[in-house]
């Protein structure tokens, strides 16, 4: 009976020797096992792991459709994420890409963002306690409104960023990236049961119990008012940038809308209970149709949020904070919260602190790699001489040559500096000139209009 000692396989041992023995069970009696037994874990009968055979695939409520329009589809934590949605005649994904950017911004794109992890916090300490987890205040953030925030590590390192919308007094939805889903919401249990188990507010991971699409372009709006019911207004007026709400769609289904933007143009996200998802995308496409709306994937998606500057994982990689993010004045200094006094540390608050910029080539015939180095022009290429490294590269349609986001000693009184960027692992060494990070729109007059 090997590793179990008779623990599982015990009752059908006694059956067999009933049945060669001609007597019942009970007649047999029992066998003598040896404790104590060790359990074992049902994984191990599973035998090793070979490729994806024995692994578990997320896929979004609208994997099937993409599927049916020839998607590439990439891992993204988990998740099998649409990366790009080639068409006839394109040969290189970048045509894809390209194409898909350059649409959303001049109508409208739609993106399943259904994996952007998804807390709900309710209770009446609701706000008390998203005042402590984010370094940000939330304290006071008005019913139907949406605040981006930012959450610390207890040794004052940037976690992770997001959004909290306030549908109720006691009702909060709290957005993660896909891929520190697991992880926040890991931090922010602790956090209710050990460090403040007195106050009244629940927790619930709802990534997977709603399907959550972008709908993204100068027609964001015009498309949206043709799915969300009549009854509710999405002008301006009525429903600005960073509103949030309860409303119902397509002739009464519940749903979420945010107005928030990652792409940097006027956009919103849709949210219906995920066993409406794939009907949900088939609906937006439908509706987009008279305004040219095009499916865009995690590429066009990336593309977009370099060209606008906004901070994503390749940015919040463990070991920056907010200073270097650019973001120091969210933490703020009237309240407490995590990682907020330890932020403070005269360590990650030199005057040659690391700071987020752009840059853009000199010579816009060359990339700007992720992962190269950045060398003040005349300095010797090494670790001493170091002024800071690219975290996120792409090519701009819109500009017309790459462009990247990086970290740079005392980045953001470089503007306008020519540096070396250099990466001797591949051989690049060409000139790149610091620029602000907020490449296209930066006075966000699209994402408000």
């Amino acid at each position: 009976m090997a590793t179990d000692q008779g623990k599982t396989s015990n009752m059908g041992g006694l059956a067999i020797m009933a049945e060669l023995t001609g007597k019942t069970i009970p007649e047999v009696g029992t066998t003598i096992f040896r404790p104590p037994y060790t359990p074992t874990a049902i994984g191990a009968f599973a035998g090793r792991d070979r490729g994806t055979d024995f692994r578990p695939t997320r896929k979004t409520p609208s994997h099937k459709w993409a599927e049916d329009q020839g998607a590439v589809f990439v891992e993204v934590g988990m998740w099998l994420r649409a990366q790009w949605f080639p068409q006839a005649g394109e040969t290189h994904w970048r045509q894809s890409v390209d194409r898909e950017v350059l649409a959303t911004r001049k109508s409208v794109g739609i993106c399943d963002v259904t994996t952007l992890g998804k807390i709900d916090v309710q209770g009446a300490d609701a706000a008390t306690f998203l005042n402590k987890i984010y370094c940000n205040a939330f304290g006071k953030l008005a019913i139907g409104k949406t605040r981006y925030g930012l959450m610390l590590r207890e040794d004052g390192i940037a976690m992770d960023d997001g959004t909290a919308a306030r549908l109720a007094d006691d009702h909060f939805v709290v957005t993660t990236t896909t891929a520190n889903a697991v992880s926040v919401f890991r931090h922010m249990e602790f956090a209710r049961q050990c460090l403040w188990p007195d106050f009244d507010v629940q927790l619930i991971s709802t990534t997977e119990a709603w399907a959550q699409y972008a709908v993204a372009g100068p027609n964001a709006r015009n498309l949206l008012q043709k799915i969300v019911d009549s009854e509710f207004d999405l002008s301006n007026e009525a429903f600005p940038f960073m509103a949030c709400a309860n409303v119902t769609v397509c002739g009464g289904l519940r749903a979420r809308l945010f107005r928030i933007s990652f792409s940097g143009e006027l956009a919103f996200e849709i949210a219906v209970p995920t066993r409406y998802g794939d009907a949900m995308i088939r609906r937006l496409m439908q509706a987009g149709e008279e305004f040219e709306a095009v499916a865009y994937g995690t590429e066009a998606l990336g593309v977009m949020r370099i060209e606008k500057g906004h901070a994503a994982g390749n940015e919040l990689n463990g070991t920056t904070s907010a200073l270097n993010l650019g973001m120091e004045r969210m933490v703020s200094k009237k309240k407490d919260s995590i990682g907020s006094t330890l932020s403070e540390r005269s360590g990650l608050n030199t005057d040659d602190a690391l700071k987020l910029i752009g840059l853009r080539p000199v010579d816009v015939k060359n990339p700007v790699p992720a992962g190269s180095h950045l060398i003040t022009k005349g300095d010797p290429v090494d670790a001493t001489h170091d002024q800071g490294y690219v975290t996120s590269a792409c090519y701009s349609p819109n500009l017309g040559h790459s462009i990247a986001l990086a970290y740079l000693k005392s980045g953001d009184s470089r503007k306008g500096e020519i540096l070396r960027l250099v990466s001797p692992l591949t051989g690049f060494d060409h000139e790149v000139e610091v620029v602000s990070a907020h490449f296209i729109d930066p006075e966000g007059e699209r994402l408000r209009a």
